[in-house]
């Protein structure tokens, strides 16, 4: 479904559902769509992410160690919610809750 679109706009509007997402539910869902598998494409979807949070239109609820290996066992776990500005940013990009 997104691979029609930048993978920075599809994680928004898997975001605009205005819930709360830990990243690692967002980076599974990202590697299906987009068939990037393995550490790298795991990697590099949790940077678009981090970016995203970054520029304002995710913001950073809460953290915790991934002590049983859903993601990436030993670092930080990250839930985020979308942001006025990223509900903006993401209507600019033409990106609508699906």
């Amino acid at each position: 479904m997104g691979k029609n679109r930048p993978i920075k706009f599809r994680i928004l509007e898997l975001f605009l559902d205005g819930e709360e997402h830990w990243n690692y539910e967002i980076v599974s869902k990202i590697q299906e769509e987009y068939n990037m598998q393995g550490n790298y494409g795991r990697d590099s979807i949790n940077f678009d992410i981090i970016e995203l949070a970054s520029g304002g239109m995710l913001r950073d609820l809460e953290q915790r160690v991934d002590e049983e290996g859903i993601y990436k066992k030993g670092f930080l776990l990250h839930k985020y919610v979308i942001t006025d500005f990223g509900k903006v940013r993401g209507s600019d990009a033409c990106v609508r809750y699906v």
